[in-house]
């Protein structure tokens, strides 16, 4: 796989936490152009891995190499303005501002346009920006409603849709239907899946319904290691899957 195949590549990256190895010499390509899922249990170092990814912990050692370049070292407003933005498992939004005034500071901001808060008349396309992103994220219905009364599933959805407002060409989301119930969760997902036709995308999820479901290769860890890599269903007949994760036939029934 060439760096132009590839969103991000991974190359002996390990992070240690004194005694513990939380990311252990691991190796992976993420191709682009389809929607990429990383699995497993609790503890294996999946947000450990986007963490080190976004700059947000050092490295002990290895490589991240975006777009020809090593992200290692670099701050996490760096690895942002190189168009690579994320989403974190605890939400965290302006409650006390409405959806569109959220998402326009965030667009505001990265258009280097200082003071978000004056009449808006002339940054048109400041403006058209955001307007997009309420329609690719489905809260153009709630641009008006304050943020800090939105239901957990368009909390996530908002949560995307500032990401969006950086321009990244790869977004990395952390579990980002957690706790959803099961309208909120098909909804969420359906939206993941339209933005993948134009953003790369690396997904950390533990319903497994919905990987098996959207996600075009699934990356396997535990215990900090790299398992597997594969297509749901190479994922689904890996014995060595079964028995750390998915649990065996005999388990299921």
């Amino acid at each position: 796989m060439t760096g132009m195949d590839t969103a991000l590549s991974i190359k002996g990256l390990t992070k240690r936490f004194g005694g513990l190895t939380a990311v252990d010499n691991i190796d992976i390509q993420f191709p682009k152009g389809i929607l990429n899922a990383v699995i497993g249990p609790n503890g294996a170092g999946k947000t450990t891995l986007f963490n080190l990814v976004t700059g947000m912990v050092p490295a002990t050692s290895g490589r991240v190499m975006f777009e020809g370049n090593d992200l290692i070292g670099r701050a996490p407003h760096e690895i942002v303005s190189r168009g690579l933005s994320r989403t974190l498992q605890i939400k965290s939004v302006f409650g006390g501002m409405s959806v569109m005034d959220n998402i326009r500071i965030a667009v505001f901001a990265h258009e280097g346009i200082s003071s978000p808060f004056r009449p808006a008349r002339g940054y048109r396309a400041a403006n058209d920006r955001v307007e997009h992103i309420l329609e690719d994220t489905g809260l153009d219905r709630l641009a008006s409603s304050s943020a800090g009364a939105l239901s957990y599933g368009d909390v996530a959805l908002l949560e995307i849709a500032l990401a969006l407002a950086n321009k990244p060409r790869l977004l990395l989301l952390d579990e980002p239907i957690c706790g959803m119930s099961p309208s909120e969760t098909e909804r969420t997902v359906e939206r993941i899946v339209r933005l993948a036709e134009t953003t790369d995308i690396i997904l950390i999820e533990h319903d497994m319904e919905v990987v098996f479901a959207i996600a075009d290769l699934i990356t396997v860890m535990a215990q900090g290691q790299l398992l597997m890599q594969g297509t749901p269903n190479e994922v689904a007949g890996d014995s060595g899957v079964q028995e750390v994760y998915l649990g065996t036939p005999e388990d299921m029934e």
